[in-house]
């Protein structure tokens, strides 16, 4: 696997992310993911995830793949794709499979006809499944099973969760990605991959919650106990922050975009008073002037509301101010100074920017929590190969076909 090109394409609805890792072997012996390139290109004909003009997305995806094989140097030939949106259903579901062979011993494939069996749930005609993910096993009644393989029993039943999505927005992604000559190695659901590249499973198993603030939206993910507990998509994003600066100084959404990323604060008490600027500083034609305090109020109201609305899930499910981890934060509105303190006091947890682990590289941009959800899909895309390979060293030509059925029954496994 050493050398292997692993692509993560992130296709938000403000920029397009593509990570390129490589394979390679470690100090200790081991392959490890390797960041070779990363790239960022705005994005047009996307919105809130979905696309809403084929021709644009093609054109943004294009541009990205393009400097991306600019910067490594190597063609990008197949891509793991984060799919996102607010149209995300999730539920529980519960599989149950008879082991029938004589020694009663559980082997992988009674664990994947138990996932195939909590497949098998209603949904609606114009919904499909993304990924089961299982939760915990019962064989023979014995409760809290992480890995049934090698055990003894009869009965084997699988509690996972479902996540769904439209089928016309899944075909339209795939579209689009086909149309510029990439392939797909799978679709993996945005928030997903972002929590893959930021937590251990130490902090999964204490509890944690991802949250993720994009242009348009803002998905969180809670782990406790290592299993996946709650996800959401919160219709609220960083281009409201930007609204509301456009309305407050009555000026452009350009003009506003730029006072953001230049002066803007989420904390007005960290910032001077006297501190004072006219908007011709930033591309207007108008000479009006403005305080720096004011943007940084104008700025606390929408993060306060951003954060109130996440602590609103954690309360759906009893965990309001009671992860031991507390919250991760990723995703480009966190390039907003203040963000960690506003969420910290908001939602009564310990809180941190998420920074991709596991990883190594000499690309400052791999840092950036904007980078999260791309890094995300690219270790997605290693631990699913790494596995597969390491399970099957065949050389006959079905090889091929036994790897894939073990990469999809990994992707429904990884948490």
């Amino acid at each position: 696997m050493a050398d292997e090109i692993i692509t993560g394409l992130d296709i938000g609805s403000s920029h397009i992310r593509i990570v390129v890792g490589q394979a390679m072997p470690s100090e200790e012996g081991k392959d490890a993911l390797h960041i070779i390139g990363a790239v960022e290109v705005p994005s047009r004909g996307i919105h809130k995830g979905a696309i809403s003009s084929m021709e644009d997305a093609v054109s943004s995806v294009s541009k990205a793949l393009e400097h991306a094989e600019r910067m490594t140097g190597v063609p990008v030939n197949r891509a793991w794709i984060s799919i996102a949106g607010q149209n995300i259903l999730v539920q529980e579901s519960r599989g149950v499979v008879g082991v029938s062979r004589q020694d009663s011993e559980i082997r992988e494939d009674d664990v994947e006809r138990a996932i195939e069996a909590a497949r098998a749930v209603a949904t609606p005609s114009n919904f499909e499944i993304l990924h089961v993910i299982p939760k915990s096993f019962t064989v023979d009644g014995q409760l809290g099973i992480k890995d049934p393989v090698g055990m003894s029993g009869i009965r084997l039943e699988v509690d996972a969760v479902i996540i769904q999505t439209l089928s016309s927005h899944i075909n339209n992604v795939t579209k689009s990605v086909h149309r510029t000559g990439l392939e797909i190695d799978d679709l993996v659901f945005a928030p997903l991959a972002t929590a893959e590249a930021v937590l251990t499973q130490r902090q999964k198993e204490l509890g944690v919650c991802v949250v993720d603030i994009g242009a348009t939206s803002t998905t969180l993910i809670v782990y406790e106990e290592g299993d996946l507990l709650h996800t959401a998509v919160l219709p609220i994003g960083g281009d409201h922050i930007t609204n509301d600066i456009a309305i407050g100084l009555r000026t452009s959404l350009e003009v506003a975009e730029t006072v953001k990323h230049r002066i803007g604060h989420a904390v007005p008490g960290q910032v001077s008073r006297k501190d004072s600027y006219v908007l011709a500083d930033f591309g207007s034609s108008e000479e009006d002037a403005f305080k720096a305090a004011f943007v940084a109020e104008v700025i606390e109201a929408r993060v306060e509301e951003i954060f109130e609305a996440v602590d609103d899930e954690l309360r759906k499910i009893d965990r309001s101010g009671m992860l031991p981890v507390g919250v991760m934060l990723t995703g480009g509105g966190m390039k907003l100074p203040g963000m960690v303190d506003v969420a910290k006091r908001i939602m009564r947890l310990p809180s941190a920017i998420g920074t991709p682990i596991g990883i190594s590289s000499v690309i400052d941009e791999v840092r950036e929590p904007s980078f999260a959800t791309a890094i995300g899909l690219a270790s997605w895309g290693f631990t699913i190969r790494s596995v597969s390979r390491r399970r099957f060293k065949l050389s006959f030509k079905g090889a091929d076909k036994v790897a894939n059925q073990m990469r999809k029954w990994m992707k429904n496994l990884i948490p």
